[in-house]
């Protein structure tokens, strides 16, 4: 379970009336599962439930990417109801939406809604319609949620929603069914949204979704992602860093390469939707590039940016992946460069064509995901070698830890405060971290 990792207040406002700096009441809990979108709209559901005058709650914004997030949020809720008897429990996100009736039928709930219904008015509200069970067809959803906070905010960056849903089947995925086919935020409230966020204080703004890289495909001309950020860089000028969330290796376009190579506000960091590193289990999955496009987006990346730094989804244990086709997949880590993994056991959704295919015994998983993993901590380490004796730039996240361009976290010693970007020297590393000093850089004269 992934809880709301950096809880905040928002200031602002947007279309009608939605306050994004309202807070809910003390005895009224969000908590938070799965990925860094769902954290962004708990901040619609926090707004939300404050103007409906929600009182004495517990909402669950739910992740259904594999079913251990699922089994979580159940006990999650079993839990909430023994410490909390008399709390109203509301359950939503994308598990509620694949399958409410799953939720509806825990004595421990009281409300299941719908990703959709999760954020309009009234939702939380004592005289909302009657029924348990408010979930809607998602696919009939032509509208984005990106215009209703001016973003998700930590105590360092601020995070907008530009696309949410995706059109893509991938075989293992059930998430296009939790949050429905792809839909675009406008680009112009995209700006004003990184305008006012630039203007409140924040240094970095990190653009997200499910895909953002299919961003712009629904609007008028189809614009691409690349030229949203242009826009951005173009119509921002005070805007320090600006940084992708995770993007699909098929899709970067003209447009964003060239931010890539003559804006340096365009964070050289990129983590990359490649789940499998072997053209076989790659096609079975029904992921729209092979090896080869992967190796060629990297190196192409790092012709016109050569600081850039990669990361990358895995699945390990996929079904019919052979001993074979998994060390291309551990090859693909070494012959990429990557530095960053984020693995995955394989686990089958029910009602995915994946978990109709032969299915890999769970120990052979298991021992898989902790090979990959093992192979994304050595190539971790190899990464934060070659950082030893730089100096970089770091974003303080908090007391102590700072984010480098290149997404590297730094351990530092020296004074700066939250927020703030400061001139770094690495001097080693340890535990994942490169460890650094605050320098002290020499006036000009």
């Amino acid at each position: 379970m992934a809880r709301e990792r950096r809880p905040c207040d928002h200031d602002g406002s947007g279309p009608g009336g939605f306050h994004g700096n309202a807070a809910v009441k003390p005895d009224v809990d969000i908590v938070t599962f799965g990925c860094r979108l769902n954290a962004y709209e708990s901040e619609v559901i926090r707004a939300r439930a404050s103007e409906d005058g929600l009182s004495n709650a517990i909402v669950f914004n739910t992740c259904a990417v594999t079913g251990e997030a699922v089994r979580q949020v159940r006990q999650a809720i079993r839990k909430a109801r023994r410490e909390r008897p008399d709390a109203r429990l509301i359950v939503t996100g994308c598990a509620a939406q694949i399958d409410p009736l799953a939720f509806a039928g825990m004595a421990e709930v009281d409300l299941v809604l719908g990703n959709a219904e999760k954020s309009q008015a009234g939702a939380y509200s004592a005289a909302a319609p009657e029924g348990r069970v408010r979930v809607n067809d998602i696919m009939s959803v032509r509208e984005t949620a990106g215009h209703l906070i001016d973003g998700l905010k930590d105590r360092a960056r601020a995070y907008v929603e530009v696309q949410n849903g995706c059109d893509h089947r991938c075989t293992f995925c059930i998430i296009p069914f939790g949050r429905g086919n792809s839909r675009s935020a406008a680009a112009g409230e995209v700006v004003e949204q990184v305008r006012k966020l630039t203007a409140q204080g924040y240094l970095e703004v990190v653009l997200t979704g499910v895909d953002i890289t299919s961003w712009g495909s629904d609007l008028p001309g189809q614009p691409t992602l690349g030229q949203l950020v242009a826009r951005i860089l173009k119509l921002v000028p005070e805007l320090p860093r600006l940084r992708l969330s995770s993007i699909d290796a098929a899709e970067i376009d003209p447009d964003l390469m060239r931010c890539l190579a003559e804006d340096p506000r365009l964070m050289p960091y990129l983590h990359l939707s490649l789940q499998a590193g072997d053209d076989m289990i790659l096609k079975r999955m029904k992921r729209r590039h092979l090896r080869a496009d992967a190796l060629m987006l990297i190196a192409d990346v790092r012709a016109v940016r050569p600081d850039t730094a990669f990361g990358a989804d895995f699945i390990a244990g996929f079904p019919t992946e052979t001993e074979e086709m998994f060390e291309n997949t551990l090859r693909l880590v070494d012959q990429g460069g990557l530095s960053f993994l984020h693995v995955f056991p394989f686990s089958p959704r029910p009602g995915t064509p994946a978990a109709r295919m032969p299915q890999l015994q769970r120990p052979v998983i298991k021992d898989r995901a902790a090979r990959l993993r093992a192979a994304g901590e050595a190539a971790l380490v190899r990464h934060l070698e070659r950082q030893v004796g730089r100096t970089v730039t770091g974003l303080v996240e908090r007391d102590g830890v700072a984010r480098a361009e290149d997404f590297t976290e730094i351990a530092f010693t020296g004074e700066a405060a939250v927020g703030a970007i400061v001139p770094m020297t690495i001097t080693g590393h340890a535990g994942g971290k490169a460890l650094g000093k605050v320098a002290v850089l020499e006036a000009a004269e």
